[in-house]
């Protein structure tokens, strides 16, 4: 159980929405907010979210609005909004977001320009004081049709950890606790850009012994990353890592591997994105990703091939050679 009563959900994507059903399922008072008050007026009416989660019933306990100072008033927050846009309405609610309201960040995703994790953009624009990330293996419609899944609460504050654990644990919504937030939160992030490498082996018709060498190979770039930006390495071989990153390669459902299926296929990064409704994390994180690698001096080749493919005009086939010709070394 959880000391929260009133909860706040900033952002109506699948993610937020899911969020928002499961905390009302346990008797809480949820508030969700949209960005768009045309939005919020077409979910409070067909109490569906016909474009991020369709065929889930938003249920008449949660209060639908879309200005942020009514949904502030609550007594913690959940932060679902998409990466690149996270800092724009951090910065419009400044005024209303009182710092001592714990905060909690579902958000995937690294600052482009700043190349900050979420809970650090957050912590830039608020102050809060107190601030925990929720993350693992989450597809919005799983959960959202109780499909069980596990997740991982992390904070280096035990208090916020352990509430954050009983708030979201349902019947089929299990919570592990861990201190390693960066490891959390960057397992959340990197894996979104293996999966649209997996994603471009699926459109050229590659088999499943080239998706098992991009996730393995895949895991050991977000390890190594990791470690040297002071996660533990451990950390990427539990849910918010492995976990995370096998579902977003292989569930049909991921928006990051149908984005590098098209591109496998031959579509360009333009064509998909321009008829997209819905945001694919791991085009950001890619540019991101080489620049923290380039930053840090760590070794990502599959990760700088997808910046590659994404943002320097390569070709797939070409980023295939690149990986398959690199000079012999050990495992690790």
């Amino acid at each position: 159980m959880s000391s929260f009563k009133r909860i706040a959900v900033l952002g109506d994507g699948g993610w937020g929405t899911a969020l928002a059903i499961l905390l009302c399922g346990k008797e809480l008072d949820v508030t969700l907010w949209s960005a768009f008050p045309g939005y919020a007026r077409l979910l409070n009416k067909r109490r569906t979210n016909p474009v991020f989660l369709k065929g889930v019933r938003i249920p008449g306990g949660v209060r639908i609005v879309s200005e942020l100072r009514d949904a502030l008033a609550s007594d913690l927050i959940v932060v679902a909004v998409p990466s690149q846009y996270l800092r724009g309405v951090l910065l419009r609610s400044r005024g209303v977001y009182d710092r001592r309201t714990p905060v909690v960040s579902v958000v995937k995703g690294i600052e482009n320009k700043t190349l900050l994790r979420m809970s650090e953009v957050i912590r830039e624009v608020w102050g809060s004081l107190r601030l925990a990330v929720l993350s693992g293996p989450t597809i919005a419609q799983e959960v959202a049709h109780g499909v069980p899944t596990a997740a991982v609460a992390a904070s280096q504050d035990d208090w916020l950890m352990h509430e954050t654990q009983g708030l979201f644990m349902a019947p089929r919504f299990r919570v592990y606790g861990n201190t390693d937030v960066v490891g959390v939160e960057l397992g959340g992030s990197l894996k979104n850009i293996i999966a649209i490498a997996c994603g471009i082996s699926d459109g050229l018709g590659f088999g499943t012994n080239t998706k098992a060498a991009i996730v393995s190979r895949g895991l050991a770039e977000m390890a190594r990353l990791g470690a040297a930006m002071g996660a533990r390495r451990e950390t990427f071989a539990g849910i918010s890592g492995l976990g995370d990153l096998v579902t977003t390669c292989f569930n049909p459902l991921s928006r990051n591997r149908a984005v590098g299926e098209k591109i496998g296929r031959g579509k360009t990064l333009g064509q998909i994105t321009s008829h997209m409704r819905m945001v694919a994390e791991g085009v950001p994180t890619a540019r991101a990703a080489f620049l923290l690698g380039k930053k840090f001096g760590v070794d990502l080749p599959i990760c700088n091939e997808v910046y590659g493919v994404l943002f320097r005009g390569r070709s797939p086939r070409a980023a295939v050679r690149n990986l398959m010709g690199r000079q012999k070394k050990s495992e690790g």
